[in-house]
């Protein structure tokens, strides 16, 4: 084979390979806008990207559903300055249910405190009447570095 059949052959390889899974895709672009409801809450937007059944467990043990969280977010008792991920990973345990992983630090204003911590976390998506909605979020805080001795 021709050096040059071969380089065309192993890059269309490659970049067919790289391609993003269309699941994926969407999952990444609905949860950028639940992120910025977060940020700049929109009970519009909150309410078509939360499921009903929602279950959200923040880092502190606090448990929100929809109609909570979204009180929450709208009334201002919980403010999402940034958030910002280090990690997010989706997976497909089933054909309309997604799990989305990984690491974020977010910076937010709870009862008037604000907080910088770095989370871990788990969520989970479903496919319900044709759009992903979140379903549930489990999250705790990463511990800072302990100093090496």
């Amino acid at each position: 084979m021709r050096p040059a059949l071969c380089l065309l052959l192993a890059l269309l390889c490659s970049s067919l390979c790289a391609a993003e899974d269309p699941k994926v895709t969407a999952l990444t672009a609905v949860d950028d806008v639940r992120v910025a409801a977060m940020l700049k809450p929109s009970k519009a937007t909150l309410d078509t990207v939360l499921s009903d059944d929602l279950r959200y467990a923040h880092s502190n043990g606090k448990v929100d559903t929809k109609a909570s969280l979204t009180a929450s977010l709208l009334g201002g008792d919980a403010k999402y300055v940034s958030y910002k991920y280090n990690e997010r990973t989706f997976r497909f345990p089933a054909p309309d249910v997604a799990t989305m992983a990984g690491r974020l630090e977010v910076q937010a204003i709870v009862d008037g405190v604000s907080m910088t911590t770095g989370i871990s976390y788990l969520a989970v998506w479903r496919l319900e009447k044709g759009q992903w909605k979140f379903l549930a979020w489990q999250s705790c805080k990463i511990p800072p570095a302990t100093p090496a001795k």
